[in-house]
């Protein structure tokens, strides 16, 4: 089996996360390590998934609403917010978007669906997501399981100590009225953020 294609995640670049608006501590990186995620098992280690972009957020909100009558439009202004948050510096992830990236993991290139159109679940990421940390990573830069067309991008972060955290970015979260229709960046009052790479 090959190693993980390491990336470099920009220094300072902006990540958002979903959030429901009770949430003490939306960057808590320690719920995931108890409950387990995509990337995690249950009882394993601290992972915190974030957004690449507003449209991948919006993205998770309608997979959520999936077999609902309910479509984001019906939804209360307050029903889900955003936050923004910077990393530390010299973060390196593993690659999960690009083809070699993915075959390096033991994906195939239809991620994040295989070859029945089926999506890929936890139990065949977790196990990558553990390869990766042993690898000593900071985590899967991956396609979004939001949509299978594959167009959202995400961030599970593997935090290296209890002291690494997220910085937010915003003193107070969005609320979902302010950016369900916001087509990027700088509607959110932020600047074009760079994508990671090698």
């Amino acid at each position: 089996m090959s190693p993980p294609r390491p990336v470099s995640l920009p220094d300072g670049r902006i990540w958002l996360r979903l959030a429901e608006p009770e949430w003490e501590d939306p960057f808590d990186a320690w719920f995931a390590a108890v409950e387990g995620g995509h990337w995690n098992a249950p009882d394993s280690f601290p992972t915190l998934y974030l957004h690449a972009n507003v449209g991948t957020a919006r993205m998770q909100i309608e997979r959520l609403l999936e077999g609902t009558p309910f479509t984001l439009d019906d939804i209360d202004d307050d029903a889900y917010v955003l936050v923004a948050a910077r990393l530390p510096r010299d973060q390196r992830c593993a690659d999960a978007v690009t083809s070699a990236g993915l075959e390096a993991l033991g994906l195939p290139r239809s991620y994040p669906i295989d070859s029945r159109g089926r999506f890929i679940g936890r139990a065949r990421c977790q196990p990558i997501g553990a390869r990766v940390r042993d690898a000593r990573l900071r985590g899967v830069w991956c396609i979004s399981g939001a949509k299978r067309d594959g167009s959202g991008r995400e961030l599970a972060w593997f935090p290296a100590t209890r002291r690494s955290r997220a910085r937010p970015v915003w003193r107070a979260p969005l609320p979902l009225g302010s950016w369900r229709y916001a087509r990027g960046w700088t509607e959110l009052g932020l600047t074009d953020q760079k994508e990671p790479g090698p």
